[in-house]
């Protein structure tokens, strides 16, 4: 549950809510509704989420090793598994703990962080082709936490 929900119903545990904790709670519930329907999507077209961005891949890297882009491709369905449950949580922690920190040991060789560049920017690409406005801004915090952390953070 949303901290700031938590709060404020451990607050009002003895007390109806006040007017501003009502509205707080309800856009709480709105964003939940919004958050599940994305999260709803984003499970539903995985696969023609990723086949266009893989086959992209295969075009832009033909000379690297097969491996390579397989292993960037499983890293980016984990991430974006991942990111979803975080947008439905409401919890960067999530991302962080239960992935990135993990992740982020993988993507050492500088032929591994230009595949996971392109294919972060491929994959932005389709999402924004996808989702509406409303789910992309839900899931792009999550999503850009991620490229910070593995992509950025690498570079020299």
């Amino acid at each position: 549950m949303h901290p700031k929900i938590e709060v404020l119903l451990d607050q009002a545990e003895s007390r109806y809510l006040k007017s501003e904790e009502l509205d707080a709670f309800k856009h709480y519930a709105v964003s939940l509704a919004q958050s599940l329907k994305t999260y709803e999507l984003l499970r539903e077209q995985e696969v023609a989420i990723f086949q266009p961005v893989a086959d992209q891949l295969i075009k832009e890297f033909p000379d690297t090793n097969q491996e390579i882009l397989e292993r960037s491709l499983k890293n980016w369905l984990l991430i974006l598994r991942h990111c979803a449950m975080a947008m439905l949580l409401n919890d960067r922690d999530f991302l962080q703990q239960n992935l990135l920190d993990w992740l982020k040991g993988l993507v050492q060789t500088h032929q591994m962080i230009a595949v996971e560049t392109k294919l972060y920017h491929l994959l932005q690409v389709r999402l924004k082709g996808l989702l509406s406005p409303q789910a992309l801004a839900l899931l792009q915090p999550y999503l850009t936490q991620a490229q910070t952390a593995l992509l950025e953070g690498t570079q020299s």
